[in-house]
C-alpha cells in the first residue's frame, strides 16, 4: 500500500487564554465570526459542550457533518469542533483552497486509534490466506484517514451509525464476507439486525494476530475488528436492569456502539440522529433513559423539560477527548486565523485522500 502521511501543524494553547473570563471569550469569538462572515465556517459535533455548540454554524453527527463538509464550497476556513478523524474527513471532502483546523490536536478518538494502519496491513494477507478473495473491508467513519484509504483501495466503503445497515447490505452484494473496522459492537449489532447469526461472526485480534472464533471458517460471514468506544462500552446490562426496577415505565434507547447485550436489553437503538429524532417525536410526559454521550444527553434533557429523561448511567463521564475542545481553544483557533497565523491545520496528503475519498464516495452515493 502507498505510504500514509498526514501533514499537520501542531501547537499548544498559549497560557494567557486560560485566564480570560467566559464573557470576554464569548465576546471575542462573536466579533471574529462577524468580521470573517462567510469566510469562516464552524462545525460542531453533537458531543461538544454547550459553550462550544453555541457558536457552531452547523451541528450534527458523523454522517451529517461529512455531508455538510462535502457540500460546502464557499468557506475559506473550516474550524472543526470534534475530533481528529472528523477534521481529516472534512479536509478530504473540501477543496484545496479550503483549510480545515482542529482547535486542539489532542482531541482524538480512542476507538479510531484501535485500528492502526500497520496492524491492518498485517492482518489483510493473513485473512486473505484464510478466506481467499472473499472479503470486502468496511470502516466506521470513526477511523483514521489511513484506514479509510485502506478500505478505498480494496473496494470497500465507510459507514456511519446512521447508514450502517444500508452499507452492510451493499457489501454483501460485493463479497461473501465483511471485515468491519474498528468498532466490533456496531458491526455486530448491524449484522445481527440484518439476520447474520452471532455464531457466524468472528473477532480479529490485532494484538495476537489471531481470529477469535469457535466456528468453522467456511461459516464465517463477518470479521469484526477488536475495537470499541470507551464511552458506549461503559453502559451495561446491569444499568438496564436498574432502570427497569426503578422506572418500570421508562423506555431505554441506546447507541449501537453499545455491546450486543445492552442493545438487546434496550427498547430501541440507533444513531445519534435517530436518538435525537426519537426524543423529539416522543409525546409530552414520556420517560426515557438514554445510553449515549453525556453532553448530548444533558442537552436533550434541557431541550425537553416536558419529558422525564435521564442517562442510562448517570455516573458516567462525557467523551474526554471530544471535551478537549473548549472556549479557550476555540477562541485561540479563530484569533490565529484572523491574525493570519492559523494553528493546527489538518491536511491529508493527496495519495491518502484519493483512496480514502473512494471509500467515502461509495458511502455518500448511497445515503
Amino acid at each position: 500500500m502507498s505510504s500514509i502521511s498526514l501533514l499537520q501543524q501542531t501547537s499548544l494553547l498559549p497560557e494567557h487564554y486560560r485566564t480570560l473570563s467566559q464573557d470576554e471569550m464569548e465576546s471575542r469569538i462573536a466579533k471574529i465570526k462577524q468580521d470573517l462572515g462567510e469566510k469562516l465556517f464552524i462545525l460542531g459535533h453533537h458531543y461538544q459542550k454547550d459553550e462550544v455548540i453555541q457558536f457552531a454554524d452547523a451541528t450534527g453527527d458523523s454522517l451529517q457533518l461529512a455531508q455538510i463538509s462535502a457540500a460546502n464550497k464557499e468557506a475559506e476556513h473550516i474550524v472543526f469542533c470534534g475530533v481528529h478523524f472528523m477534521a481529516e474527513t472534512a479536509d478530504m471532502l473540501t477543496t484545496d483552497e479550503q483549510h480545515v483546523y482542529l482547535p486542539d490536536m489532542r482531541a482524538g478518538c480512542s476507538m479510531a486509534d484501535m485500528a492502526d494502519i500497520y496492524q491492518t496491513e498485517q492482518a489483510w494477507p493473513i485473512l486473505q490466506k484464510l478466506f481467499g478473495d472473499t472479503i470486502i473491508p468496511l470502516t466506521y467513519v470513526n477511523s483514521t484517514a489511513a484506514i479509510k484509504a485502506f478500505t478505498g483501495k480494496y473496494g470497500g466503503a465507510c459507514v456511519t451509525s446512521s447508514n450502517a445497515q444500508e452499507m452492510v447490505k451493499w457489501a454483501f452484494t460485493e463479497k461473501q464476507r465483511i471485515l468491519f473496522l474498528p468498532d466490533q459492537h456496531l458491526g455486530r449489532n448491524t449484522a445481527y439486525d440484518l439476520g447474520v447469526p452471532l455464531k457466524n461472526m468472528a473477532v480479529w485480534n490485532p494484538h495476537t494476530q489471531e481470529l477469535e472464533t469457535e466456528q468453522s471458517l467456511e461459516n464465517i460471514q463477518v470479521i469484526l475488528w477488536k475495537g470499541h468506544c470507551s464511552v458506549h462500552e461503559g453502559f451495561t446490562v446491569q444499568h438496564t436492569a436498574m432502570i427497569r426496577q426503578a422506572h418500570p415505565d421508562m423506555r431505554i434507547i441506546v447507541h449501537p456502539e453499545c455491546s450486543r447485550e445492552v442493545v438487546a436489553a434496550a427498547d430501541d437503538a440507533g444513531s445519534t440522529k435517530y436518538i435525537i429524532d426519537t426524543i423529539n417525536k416522543a409525546p409530552s410526559g414520556s420517560s426515557w433513559a438514554i445510553g449515549t454521550e453525556m453532553n448530548l444527553v444533558r442537552r436533550i434533557i434541557k431541550q425537553h423539560p416536558d419529558k422525564h429523561i435521564i442517562s442510562l448511567n448517570e455516573n458516567f463521564c462525557p467523551c474526554l477527548t471530544m471535551n478537549r475542545i473548549d472556549l479557550p481553544h476555540l477562541l485561540w483557533s479563530l484569533e490565529s486565523i484572523a491574525n493570519g497565523q492559523p494553528q493546527n491545520r489538518i491536511q491529508v496528503d493527496k495519495n491518502t485522500t484519493i483512496e480514502a475519498q473512494a471509500s467515502l464516495d461509495r458511502m455518500l452515493a448511497r445515503v
